[in-house]
């Protein structure tokens, strides 16, 4: 996989019947792998229209996760596309930066969906 992505995407996904947002805080290059660094939202659209036209005001949306640490593999479980660029703000950052300085740092092998309570 090309890495294409980077910090400020928003990236949409498909549910079943709907598309979802995701928010691409970071990647972290490390020796076991890249660390994908994301944000989940609530909101939820019937296509991708509706969420090109929702980014015109993202500080509208809701997190339903502030942060989520995704090995490689989990990333690409979940086929996302960029729909647009926003530059991150210190409240987007700050979940990340409290992981970062945290002596704990869990990367999930699981895919966002689940992450999120999805199947």
């Amino acid at each position: 996989m090309s890495h294409t992505f980077k910090a400020g995407d928003f990236l949409v996904y498909q549910l079943e019947s709907a598309f979802a947002m995701l928010r691409l805080l970071a990647v972290d290059e490390e020796p076991e792998g890249r660390v994908w660094h994301l944000a989940g939202y609530n909101e939820f659209f019937p296509d991708i229209e509706s969420a090109e036209a929702a980014l015109a005001s993202p500080e509208n949306f809701t997190k339903a996760l502030a942060h989520a640490a995704l090995t490689e593999r989990a990333f690409q479980s979940t086929q996302s596309a960029t729909l647009a660029n926003h530059p991150l703000t210190q409240d987007d950052l700050a979940p990340l930066n409290a992981w970062r300085e945290s002596e704990d740092h869990p990367v999930s092998n699981i895919s966002i969906r689940l992450l999120l309570g999805f199947r």
